[in-house]
């Protein structure tokens, strides 16, 4: 972790044709350069590598549908902790014929396997069909058939003579048609036979006991046979529309018992004969599968390089001669002999005639920000860039964010117990963060808290700290050292009695009695405070005045630290006119605050205690200039408050008008002076403030500051331009210092929250637990300490946990961060394969 960021450089590259691919890709190995785009007017369809883009994404489309069936197939892909480098231009063609090959040979057997499917299901539904309709046509009555049927034909008489209808007169035929039908599509099927037949049908149903699939989605569903009888061709006609709209699927049926049973015979052989053979290639796909599956992985990387190379050449520009090609990177200063030997190996790979090189420009360009971190570092980083990204080459918050942050959430969540808790779980979260990278869990939630793993052990460990200070554990107090207060004087020197004892509910310790209390707990507080009536009035006082310090002295060091960015950018009138009066005007009112709290502290005694002033009134007293009639705290104390306030309201005007009417001079009255010097002057402008200062050499005698150059210069310089922005920030810093100070009262909140919660749930739950003492009491502490521990973890670890987090990033941003720090940089993006995003990950095909 580094103090700021570090120097960056723009560069172009020189690469030479046919080395060029080559040395990108070296480049995107090592991750050291950001590329500019040289043509921000060409279309990406219209650049020279757009064909080559475009073959890549065949390949991932091809790879896609790959992955897919593989996953179809739960077949695992193995993954490398080393990803393939990215193949060379010639080697790109065989990849892409490879997996065309591949694509048509799956798409042929997954084809082939659905058509088997297809007539696995026919044959088994028509296997079906033929055994249910079997009861419909030899039942002793129609009655006896589960689904509804129509006794007879209307209107058709059977003649006495003959015995024949008059359909059969009219020379009419008989007709059967049977299927399959959805079991949700039967009652409409039913109806719409009834209208459009006039009756002139007989149909029996009943539903198949199996769940049968589906023959085009392979749904499983449940089904129905049915067996409609009917006269004539016409009625035939209109019951197979009748069927075709329903999308029901018939099959012919037998017209006798021995062609049944030959159909039924053919269809088990051919089931049998279908079966083996879908085996068979599903066998065989599954050799193709796991055979592709295992190169899938090299494949999707190779690939994934490939296009994000081509995706760089087009950034670049051709030279006149077009023999090699130009780009722009912003490249770390400490990189560029790396860079350098990137460049030797791309052409060395390429078997360039011509070596590619390297060439530093100037540029007034501001450069983007890298800060360097690791996997400790990177999550306190991310807390800092959430806020935003830091200027170029500006003081960095996150060193001193790594310990500033857990320390004030534990502030907040302060209890050795949960500390434990919480620091355990961090701890098993970084001793098996290997394992859990290579799971590459999706879950959003577990990944938020696995990538804060360090940030959680932290403020697991400061809370560890806290809790001893507080003395507070699981709500109960731990008694180490030995309690400094004592009851047995109070009895010796007849101050209480048995009979005192006896009618008093509530009994006070005197400090002043000799013996009760003998000094202060070696670390924290005193156990016996758990058990004191005014406990919550005690800690309450203090808490309130720890916050209070704590604030101001956080506050003072986000103000110290503004010192280095105005030393580093040349703006030394800015600690003149900016720092000096920001850090007057905050100690000279709560910084004396902070000083009339200890003062208090160390000065009045137990014995004294009754006589010590309170500090709110002397410090409402110090604005209006009053309280003569009040005992002073210390001797000479209105005469400091004075002074202090006149420097206070002093600092006002001066960080209000001393920067722009310096600036003003700089510009206008300064012109003069400069010329008979015989300076050269270059006007620019502070990133800062926007305002316009002059760049010149050091002179320590002459009193002349220089600015860096950070912005272009403007046309004019505007002095209500400067004056307006610098009012704005001197009205924000100083209600800021005030409401900023009280803002750090929620750590005395917080944390009163967190204790009082804690005893609730202890009071509420686990006294209740323990008060049984029969041997049932064991066995109901079980489920007691179970409910205990989930309460526990549920609201005072999470919920309060990320309370207590969200407080401590408001006080870092707000309160602290805003002291000296912009956040209007743009963030460092290297080119680096490592980096880029797969949409086979974020799909979940890896």
């Amino acid at each position: 972790m580094v103090f700021r960021s570090e120097e960056m450089c723009l560069v172009q590259l020189f690469l030479q044709s046919g080395s060029e691919y080559d040395c990108i890709s070296e480049l995107g190995e090592l991750g050291l350069v950001e590329f500019r785009d040289l043509n921000p007017s060409v279309s990406s369809f219209q650049r020279r590598f757009a064909s080559e883009i475009k073959r890549c994404d065949e390949m991932e489309r091809i790879l896609g549908y790959l992955l897919r069936e593989i996953q179809k197939a739960k077949i695992a892909i193995p993954g490398e902790d080393d990803g393939p480098l990215a193949p060379p231009p010639r080697q790109v063609l065989e990849i892409m014929e490879q997996l065309q090959r591949l694509e048509m040979e799956l798409c042929e057997v997954a084809k082939n396997k659905e058509k088997l499917q297809r007539n696995l299901r026919e044959l088994t539904e028509y296997t079906h069909m033929l055994k249910i309709t079997r009861t419909f046509i030899h039942s002793r009555s129609r009655h006896e058939a589960l689904g509804p049927q129509y006794e007879e034909f209307p209107t058709v008489e059977t003649g006495s003579v003959t015995g024949c209808t008059g359909m059969q007169r009219l020379g009419a035929k008989l007709g059967f048609i049977s299927g399959l039908i959805q079991r949700v599509k039967v009652e409409a099927f039913e109806r719409m036979l009834w209208r459009v037949c006039k009756g002139y049908t007989i149909l029996s149903y009943t539903e198949v006991d199996e769940s049968l699939a589906d023959l085009d989605t392979g749904e499983i569903g449940k089904s129905v046979v049915f067996l409609i009888s009917f006269w004539g061709d016409q009625i035939r006609q209109k019951v197979q529309k009748i069927c075709d709209c329903y999308h029901c699927h018939l099959y012919p049926h037998p017209e006798n018992d021995d062609e049944r049973a030959d159909v039924l015979d053919s269809l088990r052989i051919r089931i049998q004969d279908l079966n083996n053979v879908l085996h068979r290639t599903e066998d065989y796909l599954r050799q193709v599968l796991q055979k592709a599956a295992e190169s899938a992985y090299s494949w999707v990387v190779q690939v994934k390089k490939m296009k994000a190379i081509y995706h760089i050449l087009n950034l670049c520009s051709f030279d006149v001669t077009n023999k090699c090609l130009i780009a722009e990177v912003w490249c770390p200063v400490s990189d560029l002999t790396n860079l350098r030997g990137a460049l030797e190996e791309g052409s060395r790979k390429g078997d360039a005639t011509v070596p590619s090189f390297v060439n530093r420009i100037p540029s007034s360009d501001t450069p983007p920000t890298l800060l360097r971190t690791n996997k400790f570092t990177s999550g306190f980083q991310s807390i800092v860039e959430a806020y935003g990204v830091g200027d170029y080459r500006e003081v960095s918050p996150a060193p001193y964010t790594i310990i500033t942050f857990p320390f004030l959430f534990a502030v907040m969540f302060g209890d050795l117990g949960h500390g434990t808790v919480m620091s355990l779980f961090a701890l098993w979260m970084v001793l098996m963060e290997k394992k859990q990278k290579k799971k590459r869990s999706g879950n959003e939630i577990w990944a938020t808290f696995f990538s804060g793993r360090y940030i959680i052990l932290m403020m697991g460990l400061f809370s560890i700290y806290t809790g001893l200070i507080y003395n507070d554990c699981f709500s109960k107090s731990l008694n180490i050292f030995g309690s400094g207060w004592s009851i047995k004087p109070m009895f010796a020197n007849q101050h209480w009695t048995n009979k005192t004892v006896q009618s008093n509910s509530l009994l006070t310790l005197d400090p002043n009695v000799s013996g009760v209390f003998s000094g202060p707990y070696p670390f924290g507080i005193d156990p016996i405070w758990n058990m004191a009536v005014n406990r919550l009035s005690f800690l309450n006082s203090y808490k309130m005045k720890m916050s209070v310090i704590i604030g101001v002295i956080h506050m003072s060091f986000g103000v110290v630290l503004s010192v280095f960015n105005h030393l580093h950018f040349q703006q030394k009138f800015s600690v003149y006119l900016v720092f000096l009066p920001e850090l007057l005007f905050l100690l000279c009112l709560f910084g004396y605050l902070v000083f009339m709290i200890v003062y208090k502290w160390l000065v009045f005694s137990a014995r004294e205690s009754s006589q010590a002033p309170s500090i709110l009134i002397h410090f409402i007293n110090m604005f209006v200039m009053q309280g003569n009639d009040i005992t002073p705290l210390y001797p000479g104390q209105t005469g400091l408050q004075i002074f202090l306030l006149v420097v206070a309201m002093v600092s006002v005007p001066m960080l209000l008008l001393g920067k722009p009417l310096y600036l003003h001079w700089l510009y206008r009255g300064g012109k003069a002076l400069r010329r008979r010097r015989g300076y050269e002057r270059v006007r620019r402008v502070s990133e800062d403030d926007g305002s316009i200062t002059s760049t010149c050499d050091d002179d320590e005698e002459e009193g002349v500051d220089g600015l860096t150059i950070r912005e272009a210069p403007p046309k004019q310089f505007d002095f209500a331009d400067v004056l307006l922005h610098q009012a704005i920030h001197t009205i924000e810093f100083c209600l800021g210092c005030i409401s900023n100070t009280a803002s750090y009262l929620r750590l005395w909140a917080l944390s009163l929250a967190h204790a009082q919660l804690s005893e609730v749930l202890w009071a509420m739950v686990m006294r209740l637990g323990l008060r049984i003492t029969t041997k049932v009491g064991v066995v109901f502490l079980v489920p007691v300490f179970g409910l205990f521990a989930t309460l526990t973890v549920s609201i005072l670890l999470v919920m309060e946990g990320l309370s207590a987090f969200l407080h401590a990033l408001r006080l870092h941003w707000v309160e602290f961060q805003n002291k000296f720090y912009h956040g209007t940089g743009v963030k460092f993006l290297p080119f680096d394969f490592s980096h880029l995003p797969s949409v086979f990950e974020q799909d979940g095909l890896l």
